[in-house]
């Protein structure tokens, strides 16, 4: 919060109303606590939940916004008490910068389940009483809980979508043992959180699917990613002919769609994992029982599988698909995003072109 005396010191861009424009703004950040890392931001990844809030689709938005929640930088101070990070080191922040550290699910560190609520990256209330401010900006400060080390190995532009796409489908795929080499995946939707299942799933070793209603993503499903095959879902005779053959699928696609087609194809005992967000989930209870199915919902993950999946994403080599954009890109990119224009995830140069 800025007052008279404070000083300004960190450059971000904004939305002030529910036309979710970004402009240039200025702000601070809270001062270093002795549990605190601040870090300078290198690169912020573009999510939907960007479009969100800043056009302020659940009516509770705070203006000033601003957004970003795949953040990832260098640290360029650390509190009294911090042990995990020294000036220098490479890391990320997620889409949560706070929890109780008191709740059986942070003592299990499922934090993005805390029973307060976690405290969102941007437009939440912090424990200081001030509302957080996302990565579209010079820098951040964060409990070092909630960050994340980046090993030198790995690019950091492309591990920003790790830190929101990449963690939403990797917690249900481990939670629900989706790592079990020659075991089939389906995967619905190809977009920022879709095309990272598909890299998941073939680090595994699992036979990959991918469901999508545009015949343009095949080449890309295919070669581009190296999924095994690729099917319209809206072709009935395509959906028929994969009956009852796959293990697992993961749902990453927020339109609404029918859901018995899709359960259809999962074997006995299968499990389809939702981590979209359509308007509403239907279907047949027969779907369910007859084929002793589960449906499963989750989000992002806590801080031991966020920090587990950054890891096997630079031992695997698994890089995200990304477009590289300066900060005054940023309402393009949003506007593409909204038109599904992007393969796969925007990123947002803020080192080189926030100034």
């Amino acid at each position: 919060m800025s007052s008279e005396g404070v000083k300004e010191d960190c450059l971000g861009w904004a939305a002030r109303d529910p036309s979710g424009l970004l402009s240039p703004y200025k702000f601070s950040r809270r001062t270093v606590g002795r549990d605190d890392v601040s870090i300078r931001i290198t690169h912020c990844g573009v999510c939907y939940a960007d479009v969100v809030w800043t056009r302020n689709e659940h009516g509770n938005s705070k203006y000033p916004l601003v957004p970003g929640h795949e953040i990832v930088g260098i640290v360029k101070e650390v509190g009294c008490s911090v042990q995990r990070f020294k000036v220098g080191d490479r890391v990320g922040v997620g889409t949560y910068v706070n929890s109780c550290r008191e709740c059986e699910y942070c003592n299990d560190r499922l934090e993005n389940y805390c029973e307060k609520g976690p405290v969102s990256t941007f437009d939440a209330i912090d424990a200081d009483g001030t509302v957080t401010k996302g990565g579209y900006s010079s820098y951040i400060v964060v409990h070092e809980r909630y960050c994340f080390k980046i090993p030198e190995t790995y690019p950091l532009a492309l591990a920003a979508p790790l830190l929101c796409a990449g963690i939403t489908v990797y917690t249900p795929m481990m939670r629900h043992k989706m790592n079990q080499p020659g075991k089939s995946l389906g995967v619905i939707g190809l977009g920022g959180l879709g095309h990272m299942a598909v890299k998941f799933g073939k680090a595994f070793g699992l036979k990959v699917t991918v469901f999508s209603t545009s015949i343009s993503k095949k080449e890309e499903a295919l070669s581009l990613l190296g999924a095994d095959h690729f099917v319209i879902s809206s072709d009935p005779e395509q959906i028929k002919a994969m009956a009852k053959s796959l293990d697992f699928i993961i749902d990453t696609a927020s339109g609404d769609h029918p859901f018995d087609n899709y359960m259809s194809l999962l074997k006995t005992g299968g499990i389809l994992a939702l981590v979209g967000y359509p308007s509403e989930v239907k279907f047949s209870p027969a779907s369910l029982n007859l084929g002793m199915r589960t449906v499963s919902g989750s989000k992002t993950g806590g801080t031991k599988d966020i920090q587990e999946m950054i890891d096997f994403c630079a031992a695997q080599k698994i890089y995200p698909k990304i477009e590289l954009i300066p900060i005054d890109y940023a309402n393009k990119a949003l506007e593409r995003l909204i038109k599904r224009d992007v393969k796969y995830r925007f990123v947002i140069d803020i080192e080189n072109s926030l100034k």
